[in-house]
């Protein structure tokens, strides 16, 4: 049966569409939840309180968006840029707070200035491999980097990609780890316990290894989760199990964060396939160009409902449906109807709602069943 999404407020993106170089997103619990958006000289985060939403706080950016991503401490008060060369920390008042350089990503000696390399081929290929994310209370950041750091020699002449553990005031090293990748890019999944932290590295055909790393304030263990198969995509708000995609987009999955075992599965077999797939119109081919697949993003409403979106492999007919999955029972996804366009995946928020961007990206609409 569809299921009715109620629409509770609409939140008008801080900068306009025309000086935006990326689309609005929501950050953390209802209780201090974070309205964040890049330009493509500024990182703009705004602290939406209960009663009323903070004032704006402007980061400047030390590249353009292209070279790299941006994590905001859960407070707000401190933003980290990855770039192909380094790692920088900027504080609310704009100053750096901490920098680590790293081997850049696209193999090259270094650069001083982002103009030495902002239209050089090489860098194009490597805009967004690293990623980095702040721990549930703010006092780490976890970073995906290709090592070793500016001041060290590879290891027996070769340079590996490397997970590290920083503090995030001093930007001192705690640890780090050698992630056995060849990154095409990353993104961090965080964990509501501070020490631990799921990573996610896309390498194109070759596979998705996911990485689960625990620091304990004295070392740091990394597990490999799901083959180099598994896309992570979410943590419970309890912080007991993890959902994934297989990297073929058809089996969505429930594990345990102690082990990585897998608690459950639902196959996209078992959806719906869209109504236009079915008309008088159309007619389905033999092979998979109508079959359903899950899309690389999904998030949980709460402990045991899921939110996911599909599409079809005729994307004329089907650019993206949302669903509520029961991963406890694993029944059939029911989908979600809304009272108007909306654009893009649904974002879920942990708390019972989820949020989607308006048609131009110039809002985001927050919704709950």
């Amino acid at each position: 049966m569809p299921q009715p999404a109620r629409l509770i407020t609409t939140i008008p993106a801080p900068l306009a569409f025309s000086k935006a170089d990326g689309a609005p997103r929501l950050e953390g619990r209802s209780a201090a939840r974070l309205l964040v958006q890049r330009g493509d000289t500024e990182l703009i985060v705004q602290r939406l309180e209960p009663s009323a939403a903070a004032p704006v706080v402007r980061f400047p950016a030390p590249w353009p968006r292209r070279f790299g991503q941006d994590a905001v401490s859960p407070a707000g008060d401190l933003a980290v840029f990855t770039g192909p060369h380094a790692l920088r920390a900027v504080d609310s008042s704009g100053s750096t707070g901490w920098e680590l350089r790293h081997r850049c990503w696209a193999g090259c000696a270094g650069h001083e200035s982002v103009a030495e390399y902002a239209d050089g081929r090489g860098h194009q290929w490597y805009l967004g491999s690293g990623s980095a994310s702040f721990s549930a209370d703010g006092t780490l950041v976890w970073a995906h980097i290709r090592g070793p750091l500016a001041h060290e020699a590879p290891v027996l002449g070769r340079y590996t990609e490397e997970w590290l553990v920083i503090d995030a005031g001093e930007g001192t090293v705690l640890a780090r780890a050698r992630t056995h990748t060849a990154a095409a890019g990353s993104d961090h999944v965080p964990h509501p316990d501070p020490g631990q932290m799921g990573l996610s590295i896309g390498e194109g055909q070759d596979g998705v290894p996911l990485r689960w790393g625990r620091w304990d304030g004295r070392a740091l263990t990394v597990d490999s989760f799901g083959d180099d198969d598994r896309v992570l995509l979410a943590v419970s708000p309890s912080g007991d199990r993890f959902l994934t995609v297989t990297h073929d987009q058809d089996t969505l999955a429930l594990h345990r964060t102690a082990d990585g075992t897998v608690e459950a599965e639902l196959s996209a077999d078992v959806i719906p396939g869209h109504p236009a797939l079915k008309t008088e119109h159309f007619e389905p081919f033999e092979d998979d160009e109508s079959r359903v697949f899950f899309d690389y993003e999904g998030g949980f409403l709460d402990e045991d409902t899921v939110v996911v979106v599909t599409a079809a492999s005729g994307e004329e007919f089907d650019t993206g449906r949302h669903w509520l999955v029961d991963m406890t029972r694993m029944q059939p996804a029911e989908p979600l109807v809304y009272p108007f366009e909306v654009s893009g995946p649904p974002r879920a928020l942990g708390d019972g709602s989820w949020y989607t961007l308006s048609e131009t990206e110039n809002a985001l609409h927050l919704w709950t069943r």
